[in-house]
């Protein structure tokens, strides 16, 4: 089974058990990836989280259901999941515009999201920059901040961390304790989703030989073989664009998997805002 066929396999399950307890592990078993590497390729080509992409099937379902078969609002409310009516009745009008009292009674137009399929369409006129390179274990010292991928934590909290390394001198630090074979200050997630679904820690840190210091912690990178990709172009727009890229373009057709261990973003020293700034993805890859 290749990429996008265990991509669309996991959607066809959720499909298949959309009124039951759907946790992310069940999910991600289906594509053979951990729940954190799951949700990640899920929002970054779907660009939602997978549980608002089930929270809007199963209201695009009750919807038919109350104004096609004229359920009642209790029972649709039970039946997709919901511990009470007023829970339902705010959740559905949340995506519809509008009560399910009043699209039982035909009034106002509903908002439908239909069953994904995966598809890839192939950019081959705009180049990739990658290269693939192998290195023993990266010792890497900084700070890190536990988050969670779920209802888009992540993408509040990281920024956040960012912001305060910035302006405290921490990133300014680890710049100068930077004596690894990495130039520049990393952005590093570490799957932690065994402990608990959605859950990782991010670092901000340096590869670093010595022993550093009591204010930073220290990780250390397995050996890995890493396909690294060069990213140009102003922050963040131009990094996450190649992240969408890499999923959706890169691994459907390059025959690597993630390794499952940790991936870098690598910041050189230079003007982020700026259109000409450059800055790498490394990603551990089997």
């Amino acid at each position: 089974m290749n990429w996008i066929q265990s991509l669309q396999a996991s959607i066809d399950y959720i499909e298949d058990h959309l009124l039951e307890e759907l946790p992310t592990e069940r999910i991600a078993q289906q594509a053979n990836v951990s729940p954190f590497h799951f949700q990640r390729m899920f929002t970054l080509l779907t660009n939602m989280p997978v549980g608002e992409y089930i929270r809007k099937r199963r209201l695009t379902l009750a919807a038919h259901e109350i104004v096609r078969d004229q359920i009642k609002i209790i029972d649709a409310a039970y039946k997709f999941g919901y511990d009470t009516p007023e829970a339902f009745s705010k959740a559905f009008k949340k995506q519809h515009g509008l009560s399910p009292r009043e699209a039982k009674s035909g009034s106002g137009k509903l908002k439908y999201y239909n069953r994904l399929v995966i598809q890839v369409t192939l950019e081959g006129e705009k180049a990739m920059n990658v290269e693939m390179i192998e290195k023993g274990a990266i010792r890497l010292t900084g700070v890190k901040r536990e988050v969670s991928m779920e209802n888009g934590e992540n993408t509040r909290e990281i920024p956040k961390l960012w912001q305060e390394v910035n302006q405290d001198g921490t990133t300014a630090e680890l710049v100068a304790m930077n004596d690894g074979e990495i130039k520049g200050v990393l952005g590093v997630c570490v799957d932690k989703s065994s402990e608990r679904p959605y859950l990782l820690d991010y670092w901000v840190a340096a590869s670093h030989n010595g022993e550093g210091n009591e204010r930073f912690e220290k990780l250390e990178l397995p050996p890995s073989k890493w396909a690294v990709f060069g990213v140009k172009g102003a922050m963040p727009h131009a990094i996450q664009g190649m992240w969408k890229r890499i999923y959706s373009e890169w691994f459907p057709v390059s025959g690597y998997k993630h390794a499952g261990t940790p991936d870098l973003e690598v910041y050189p020293d230079g003007d982020p805002m700026s259109e000409d700034y450059y800055c790498e993805i490394w990603i551990p890859v089997k």
